[in-house]
């Protein structure tokens, strides 16, 4: 059989915890947000039963027993199989081991940006840094009530968090600041191409004016103004 080709970390999450012990999806979800997995893993229970049959359908998890206790529905208990332990420890390592471009909202939308006026722009980035300060400072008061011996290995997955949390805020609060300052290049041109947006020019005297104003090797060429209408 073909080897499984899995993208979802729910499934990798179903694969670790039959790797523990045999469970059923309700177990499974249980757990999962008892360790508090579903800040890092998306988890959705209707989703979680249809990962579990994807799993079997790839003979990664097999039923184990069918059990029912007294008039409650049956619940099936699934166990991992050698092919799912293979899978799961050859697709954790390689996530640890081997970075991968990942396509972040806010990385495509700093890369579309310039369709905002500047202002606007920088009004909005202003918004974020206040939201993720209090987001930090939420996490600051959530980290009061950790108890000093709590094993560092159960945290790992929020210092990540928590590096890139920092990294952002400081990367908007320094893009925010030179916004203000004027201290960005093409911020000139930005700004103009907005102010002749703004006019009752045609599409084609837009064009016109953006290829007459604005130097091809800037990516003002023509055809921007009607492309982006």
């Amino acid at each position: 059989m073909p080897s499984a080709k899995l993208s979802n970390p729910l499934a990798l999450a179903v694969l670790t915890l039959l790797y523990e012990r045999p469970m059923h999806p309700y177990e499974m979800s249980t757990t999962l947000r008892e360790r508090r997995n579903e800040e890092s893993i998306r988890l959705n229970f209707g989703s979680l039963y249809a990962i579990v049959a994807g799993l079997q359908k790839h003979r990664l998890v097999e039923i184990k027993e069918v059990m029912r206790e007294g008039n409650r529905p049956e619940r099936t208990i699934y166990a991992i199989t050698e092919a799912g332990k293979a899978k799961m420890i050859g697709w954790l390592s390689e996530l640890i081991s081997v970075p991968v471009k990942e396509y972040p909202q806010f990385e495509a939308a700093l890369s579309l940006m310039c369709a905002l006026a500047p202002d606007e722009a920088l009004r909005l980035l202003e918004h974020r840094l206040q939201s993720l300060t209090l987001q930090r400072a939420s996490d600051d008061s959530v980290r009061t009530v950790i108890p000093p011996d709590f094993p560092r290995i159960f945290l790992i997955e929020s210092e990540y968090e928590r590096a890139l949390l920092d990294a952002e805020i400081t990367f908007v609060r320094d893009l925010v600041a030179d916004l203000r300052a004027n201290n960005v290049s093409g911020l000139k041109e930005w700004r103009r191409l907005h102010e002749l947006r703004g006019t009752d020019l045609t599409p084609e005297e837009l064009d016109e004016a953006i290829a007459a104003e604005f130097p091809h090797d800037f990516g003002w060429t023509e055809g921007t103004a009607t492309s982006s209408q």
